[in-house]
């Protein structure tokens, strides 16, 4: 009979080693704390799944526990214990780049606006709450009838009406925090002709404190008369007429109870309309496929401006990169100047304006070059006689974008290019000293050419970025001056990003749908250009190696 020997237990260095690879032993405290840790993040999990499937989103909650029903898999398989590692940035990937960008392709492809922003069934509420009064209406009195309450009316016309008694509801059934005029008609009464000398005799009306306890309740009666008629209450007095404007039909039309004409739904721009063809409000949202990308470039008025918009953006970009990179490699090389006294503190002159935040620096500079008041025109004024409008003119305003752009970034060019200038071998310059090179020829045969290739790819990076600097454009410029020949408000001096913020959430009928098409043009000009910077640079570095 073979006997299993038993293992020696490790030691303190196995231990630890196994730790390491394999995670805290299991009845650790440390184990203990990751599963309590883990088992209340699950709870909260399925807790937001209830809450989405109450508030009736279903995609969204079946995402989130598909999500949390893969994260559990990974976490108790141990054939994916590798995935541990890859799931937290797979997750921030999904969260932060793929859902966002795939919200915004699905609005693009909708008519969401300011006028389109409900549901198409929520747009069919607000008609169907819709009514009609003609003026009419009834004074009333509250009287209580033991553990009952009952209505007392008279129209302007000096006749009477009572209501049957009905149940007085407990004060903790009533909600003093509802709208009393907005709740639904709960409770319908019909009104009964009566002679007021023949009543028999109530006690004596509630005051109007009283009334106010019970607004929850009158609101949600319906009075009707026998013409037909329907009263709701109007104030803690009165019961004005109250009927419906449209009817919902059995084949999902509405119906104008004033003239009878039928109202039909076009999916197609997402309004109701008459029969006239008159389009009512408010819209609702629907699926307009490819439109928005088409109205972008076929539609005149939004071509003409998109057309010039992209034109300085990219004119922006690229000279803002190239005007902040000769001036950081200047200065880089200025202050690789062994001769030069002081050097540390011109370096961190030189640093200053990127340390101080965008949010600071260019509100000072707005103020610098105020037309009126600014330092700016005021020093050209006294050395020239003049006032330049670098807020009214667009040559200026461009300008001035530049410069102060350019102001932002040198520092982030000026230490990549001092790194960069460390690195080429002094020999290389000596051997030109020895040639009778100058600096300028250095300058333009070594250290250009050395550092060209491994800054190239940031300086795609820095093309990119500028692409999108809504925040330079919209605490100096705002846009402006905008440009007067065109429908839609856009700006000599807004990018891409700084235009569609404006068609979103400013001007243009905060148009969501279509700063969201062009949002996603932006994203995949700028995605290209991440492409094409991998792609070169990244066969470059392979041919390195």
């Amino acid at each position: 009979m073979t006997t299993l020997s038993r293992l020696p237990d490790p030691g303190p260095a196995e231990a630890s080693a196994t730790a390491r690879t394999h995670g805290p032993r299991p009845g650790s405290w440390l184990a203990r704390g990751l599963l309590a840790a883990g088992a209340l993040a699950v709870l909260a999990l399925l807790a937001l799944v209830v809450l989405l499937l109450a508030a009736h989103q279903t995609a969204w909650a079946a995402g989130v526990l598909a999500a949390l029903c893969v994260a559990v898999l990974i976490h108790t398989l141990p054939g994916l214990y590798a995935w541990r590692y890859v799931l937290p940035g797979l997750l921030a990937v999904a969260v932060f780049i793929v859902l966002p960008m795939a919200y915004t392709l699905a609005i693009s492809f909708s008519n969401y606006s300011a006028a389109h922003l409900l549901s198409f069934e929520r747009a069919t509420q607000v008609l169907l709450a819709r009514h009609d009064s003609d003026g009419s209406g009834l004074d009333f009195a509250l009287h209580r009838q033991g553990p009952r309450l009952q209505l007392r009316l008279q129209d302007d016309e000096g006749r009477a009406f009572d209501t049957p008694a009905f149940d007085a509801p407990s004060p903790s059934a009533l909600s003093p925090l509802a709208d009393p005029l907005a709740q639904p008609p709960m409770q319908p009464l019909p009104l009964q002709a009566v002679a007021a000398d023949a009543r028999p005799p109530l006690s004596a009306p509630l005051d109007p404190r009283a009334l106010v306890e019970l607004l929850p309740l009158l609101a949600t009666l319906e009075l009707q008369a026998a013409d037909g008629h329907r009263y709701r209450l109007t104030s803690l007095h009165r019961f004005a007429d109250h009927r419906p404007r449209y009817t919902l039909q059995a084949d999902g039309r509405l119906q104008d109870q004033r003239d009878g004409s039928a109202l039909r739904a076009d999916h197609a721009a997402g309004v109701w309309r008459t029969a006239a063809g008159q389009a009512l409000e408010p819209g609702f949202r629907s699926g307009v496929g490819w439109d928005n990308y088409r109205r972008i470039f076929s539609d005149e008025r939004f071509l003409q401006p998109f057309v010039r918009v992209f034109v300085w953006t990219v004119s922006f970009a690229g000279l803002n990169t190239l005007l902040t990179f000769a001036l950081g490699l200047v200065l880089a090389v200025a202050m690789n100047w062994d001769a030069l006294p002081h050097r540390g503190w011109y370096r961190l002159g030189l640093f200053l304006p990127y340390a101080v935040p965008a949010f600071i620096s260019i509100p000072i500079f707005r103020g610098l070059f105020n037309e009126n008041l600014g330092e700016i025109n005021a020093v050209l004024h006294a050395l020239f006689g003049m006032r330049p409008g670098w807020f009214s003119d667009a040559t200026l305003a461009r300008s001035m974008v530049l410069i102060v752009n350019t102001w932002l970034g040198y520092p982030y060019m000026m230490i990549l290019a001092m790194g960069l200038i460390k690195a080429i071998p002094e020999e290389l310059y000596e051997a030109s000293a020895l040639a009778g090179a100058g600096p300028l020829t250095n300058f333009c045969r070594i250290t250009l050419p050395l550092i060209a290739r491994p800054i190239a790819p940031l300086l795609v990076a820095s093309f990119a970025a500028n692409f999108n600097n809504l925040t330079l454009i919209a605490l100096l410029t705002d846009g402006a001056p905008d440009f007067l020949d065109t429908e839609l408000p856009v700006g000599a001096t807004d990018l891409l990003a700084s235009y569609t913020y404006r068609m979103a959430f400013h001007d243009g009928g905060q148009n969501y749908a279509l700063a969201c098409a062009i949002s996603s043009l932006v994203f995949l000009i700028v995605a290209g250009l991440a492409i094409v910077n991998l792609r070169l640079f990244g066969q470059d570095a392979a041919r390195a190696r």
